[in-house]
This record gives structure tokens, C-alpha cells and sequence, in this order.
């Protein structure tokens, strides 16, 4: 049985800046879970690592056995895939087309550059079809599919614990509701008709909340007094949101405690949105969103009409703070102040509609520190030195240093 090495294709990581600033892109979660428990939960007995960038080589140690089976970091699980996984042997590599999925080698690869010339010479066996994250949006876009699937592998042969609350009202068919161990649910509105609710172990959902399916509710998170969730949202663990949420995607210990919009949005770990945060998802003139592209260095034109919101970890917006139609904010930000700031704020920037500073990573620190006390998590010397480095990393982006 080899050892599973999830790896970042260096194109890919800028593709899905600034979340992979701080994560490798198997750690990215769309659905329920994390890419790498979707493949975890359908290996079982197998061995997982990453070879991801250097700087976060303490959150993710790379292992090695005698027998690797090097897999792309971004690809989700299917049964065609998978099947074509199973089969390989050392010496072989998966292909869709041009496309390098997967490879199976005796090689200890610990460089991100050794990894398409270790594949170039392998013998090719070629599936026709795959599937995957291509960029950020695309967590919010398959969200949905991805709860769907990711809940039919959770709850399989499992019982949901039942609702106690006798004012809590629930609409379609019970089976596309899943209530872990500890979930309390009080006076809310669950509405399956829409889609599957998965409640995670802990979780909290006060009262007057209107939830519409689907979504995928994480361990001890919080729905706050009168949430409004109108469908394919996933919230991280331990997260406490308020207010209107619509296909986004909130990782873990992200606050959005207080009213305000959140829609067609992606945001990062140990974020912070002020009361009445709001972010706008659709042009006034219902054009194509244009997004800031890390790989182009410039906002570029999707297919999209509906996009909000991508924000890396550590960011922060005050209070009113408004968010244009597809801003990409970096990690560690703290925006504020009156009027739309820019479309693109890079990583460490203090400031908003009137202009920016660069954040004192001292006070960085200090700040992540003291949030992450609030739940019990440590703040890190391996904390400190990879916001260090993806410090250096984004300067290049802050043009007022220059």
C-alpha cells in the first residue's frame, strides 16, 4: 500500500491565493470537509502527508515510505478516479489529456520543482474525465455537490440525533437531516426542501434562525439569534455567524457574529467581520464580475455574475465596513473606514476607502495571539514565522512600500 503525498502545483497555489498563502491546497474544505478527509474517509488504512511550500512545512511534515503515490492537491474524489488511482504501480502516472493527476514512485520527492520532471518519463494510463477546485470560486460554485456527497459518506450507517426542541419546525423529508452528538437546537426553521443540513458535533443553533438547506454546519460553530442562511453554505468549526449568508464557504474560528450580508464568498480562517459588515455579489448593472488574479497580477473578467467575497486568514473589517463585487482581501488585513475600499487589498494592509498603511507585524501577532486564547488554540512560534514569510512573500503587492 503506498504513502498518499498530496502535492501543490506551484500554478495552482497562486490560482487559490490568498487561502494557500497559509494552507496547501488539499487542506482547502468545500462541502463538509477538507479535500484531504475526502480522500482519507475513502482510503482507509492509507497513510496521508503534503509537499507543499517550505514555509509551511511545520503545519503540514512531509513523510516518506518505501512506495509513494504522489496525488494532486486539488482534485476531488470520484469513483472513476479513485478506481484509476487503485491500479496504478510504481512506475506509472494518471493523465486526463495534457494533465498530470497522479503518479506512483520508490522517489523521496521534498521540492515542489522536482515533481513534473520525476513524472515526465513514466509510463501513462489516461482517464477522459476528472474533477477538482480550478480556482477559488469554484469552492463556493461546487459547494452544494460537494455537501451532498460528503454527507451520504458521513452518515452512512448512522443515526441522526433527534430534534428535542419542540418549536423547532422542520420542512421536507427527515433523511436529509443529520444531527451529530451534542448539536443544540432551539425554536429554528429548517427547511430540507432546498437541500441536505448536516448539524456538526457541538454545534449551536439559537433561536429564530431560518435555515434553508443546503448546509453543512461545523463542529461547536455557532448560528447566532436570528441567522438567516439562504442555502449551499458550509461553516467551519467553531465559527459564530450572524446575519444573511448565501453560498459561501466560512473556514474554521471565522467570526461573522453580527448582521450584514455575506453571499458567493470565501473566507479564510480566524477572520473577523465587524456588525453590518456587508458585501455586495452582483453588479448594478448585472454584468460579468471581474476578480483579482494572483496569477496575472491584474483583475481579470470571469463568467460569473454572482461572486462576493474572498478573504485570506487573519483579515478583519470594522464595523459598516462595505465590500465590493468580487474583492480579493489578503491575509492579515484589517479594513475599515467609510466608502468602498479597492477590489484588490493585498496581505498586511491597515486602512480603507481613503488609502493604506502596512500593518505592524508585531501588532499582527499580538492580535492573532489573543484571538486564538479566546478558544483555547496557541499562537505558535510556527505561527509567527509562516505569517513571516508570506509577510516577505506579498510585499511585492503593497505598492506604497515601494
Amino acid at each position: 500500500m503506498p504513502h498518499y503525498i498530496f502535492f501543490d502545483a506551484p500554478i495552482l497555489r497562486k490560482a487559490f491565493l490568498p487561502l494557500t498563502y497559509t494552507r496547501s491546497l488539499a487542506s482547502l474544505t468545500v462541502g463538509i470537509l477538507p479535500i484531504r478527509k475526502k480522500w482519507q474517509l475513502r482510503l482507509p488504512n492509507s497513510s496521508f502527508s503534503c509537499l507543499t511550500e517550505n514555509y509551511l512545512r511545520s503545519h503540514y511534515p512531509l513523510e516518506f515510505a518505501q512506495d509513494q503515490l504522489y496525488l494532486l492537491g486539488n482534485l476531488l474524489p470520484t469513483f472513476e478516479l479513485l478506481e484509476a488511482i487503485k491500479t496504478l504501480r510504481i512506475g506509472q502516472k494518471l493523465m486526463c489529456g495534457e494533465n498530470l493527476l497522479a503518479f506512483r514512485s520508490a522517489a523521496q520527492i521534498s521540492n515542489l520543482e522536482e515533481i513534473y520532471p520525476a513524472a515526465q518519463n513514466l509510463s501513462p494510463i489516461y482517464i477522459e474525465n476528472y474533477d477538482a477546485l480550478d480556482a477559488w470560486q469554484d469552492i463556493f460554485l461546487k459547494n452544494r455537490a460537494q455537501i451532498y456527497q460528503d454527507f451520504d459518506l458521513l452518515t452512512q450507517n448512522r443515526k441522526s440525533q433527534p430534534i428535542e426542541d419542540p418549536h423547532t419546525i422542520l420542512y421536507g423529508n427527515p433523511a436529509d437531516l443529520f444531527i451529530e452528538e451534542g448539536a443544540d437546537i432551539k425554536t429554528a426553521v429548517l427547511n430540507l426542501e432546498k437541500g441536505r443540513i448536516y448539524i456538526g458535533k457541538g454545534a449551536t443553533i439559537e433561536e429564530g434562525c431560518l435555515i434553508r438547506g443546503a448546509l453543512a454546519l461545523g463542529e461547536g460553530a455557532v448560528l447566532n439569534t436570528g441567522a438567516k442562511l439562504r442555502g449551499d453554505n458550509s461553516i467551519g468549526r467553531f465559527c459564530k455567524i450572524g446575519g444573511e449568508v448565501s453560498n459561501s464557504v466560512i473556514f474554521d474560528y471565522t467570526n461573522k457574529a453580527h448582521d450584514g450580508f455575506l453571499g458567493n464568498s470565501v473566507i479564510g480562517s480566524w477572520c473577523n467581520l465587524g456588525a453590518n459588515t456587508n458585501n455586495s455579489n452582483l453588479k448594478n448593472n448585472y454584468s460579468k464580475v471581474s476578480v483579482w488574479s494572483y496569477l496575472y497580477e491584474m483583475l481579470v473578467p470571469t463568467e460569473l455574475q454572482f461572486c462576493g467575497l474572498l478573504m485570506g486568514d487573519y483579515s478583519k473589517s470594522g464595523i459598516n465596513t462595505m465590500f465590493n463585487t468580487g474583492t480579493t482581501v489578503g491575509v492579515g488585513a484589517n479594513v475599515f473606514g467609510s466608502g468602498f475600499p479597492p477590489k484588490f487589498i493585498p496581505s498586511f494592509s491597515w486602512g480603507g476607502g481613503e488609502g493604506f498603511d502596512t500593518a505592524l507585524l508585531s501588532e499582527t501577532f499580538k492580535a492573532a495571539e489573543r484571538m486564538q486564547a479566546r478558544r483555547g488554540v496557541a499562537f505558535t512560534q510556527a505561527d509567527s514565522d509562516m505569517l513571516r514569510a508570506i509577510f516577505q512573500e506579498s510585499q511585492q503587492y503593497r505598492a506604497w512600500e515601494k
